[in-house]
């Protein structure tokens, strides 16, 4: 198969840590052609999108003593050619947040992808789900949660229910995320930084089962197939890989399973395949759906392969016409 996978400039990707990468060398070794592409090289042309299409050679990564080596270089490309991504048995979109209008814009151009070939996942549900407001279709697995750019609001939230979460609704990788204390003096020109005045923001119940990690559930066609926990570090009480929490082993429990199986038609029907789920103390925080990352530390620390597992789902998928 043919398999393209729309992503940032693949300079800037860690092959150590980036699920994306993960999943270009499964196909790879799967025997599949890997094809790299950017939004920005995405276009229409005559009711068809057409993109700029680099094929790429990976040199995998190794697992040696609990850590990845890396080889140098890990990527050598070819020369990019043009061609309708209908050519593709599949295409992954795997540009990383911020969902902006050039993102936006991106997810409209796809739409256009005939339907015999597997978008993972679906434009349509990318526009729809934001991270955090999707998640407020399955109100009774949140914390409390309250989404406003209303300073009392924001007040009275605290007030009934103690410290709070402060998260942007177009953040990524805990950008923005802030601790908010009702006794705090600053808690206005936090309010008033975030919202700018103007923009609504989610605000949660803190949940200091935090403390012991937020988990990573990572959800292919709703089923959970692999678990991380990351577990804030020193002061930081934001448990994102990127600001410094450290990735630990995970079972997948019971509570998880039951809220993957409330999550799975929702997911299936709106063309939600490869998603990444955030649990704190049981509770459902957020649902990612743009390019969800964990399936590297998942790996090392479980010795599972699951880009292999994502790349026979797809395989399954295109064989059996269901794209």
């Amino acid at each position: 198969m043919n398999l393209a996978f729309i992503i940032d400039p693949i300079e800037r990707l860690d092959p150590g840590h980036d699920s994306t990468v993960a999943l270009m060398e499964a196909a790879q070794e799967r025997g599949h052609a890997v094809w790299v592409t950017r939004i920005d090289q995405l276009s229409v042309q005559e009711g068809q999108t057409w993109a700029w299409l680099t094929p790429v050679q990976l040199q995998p990564v190794r697992l040696q003593r609990g850590q990845y080596e890396i080889p140098q270089p890990w990527y050598r490309l070819g020369e990019p050619v043009r061609r309708p991504l209908g050519t593709m048995q599949a295409v992954f979109m795997r540009q990383d947040p911020p969902v902006n209008t050039a993102y936006l814009w991106a997810t409209y151009l796809l739409d256009y992808v005939p339907t015999a070939t597997l978008v993972v996942n679906q434009p349509a549900a990318l526009r729809q789900a934001n991270e955090k407001m999707f998640a407020l279709r399955f109100l009774d697995l949140l914390p409390p949660t309250l989404v406003t750019r209303d300073a009392q609001e924001i007040r009275a939230f605290l007030s009934r229910y103690g410290p709070g979460v402060l998260k942007p609704l177009g953040g990524k990788a805990g950008e923005g995320i802030l601790y908010l204390d009702p006794a705090d003096r600053n808690l206005n020109s936090l309010i008033e930084l975030s919202t700018q005045g103007h923009l609504p923001v989610m605000v949660q119940m803190y949940l200091p089962q935090v403390v012991a990690g937020d988990k990573r559930v990572m959800l292919l066609a709703g089923e959970p197939i692999g678990a991380v926990n990351r577990v804030p570090q020193g002061y930081e009480f934001r448990g994102n890989m990127a600001v410094g929490a450290q990735a630990v082993p995970a079972d997948i429990t019971d509570r998880d399973r039951e809220i993957a199986r409330r999550l799975q038609p929702v997911l299936q029907a709106a063309g939600l395949y490869l998603v990444g789920i955030d649990i704190i103390g049981g509770y459902l925080t957020e649902i990612n759906v743009t390019s969800p990352t964990g399936i590297r530390e998942i790996d090392r620390l479980q010795g599972t392969q699951l880009g292999h597992k994502v790349i026979a789902w797809v395989e399954t998928q295109v064989a059996i016409g269901k794209a």
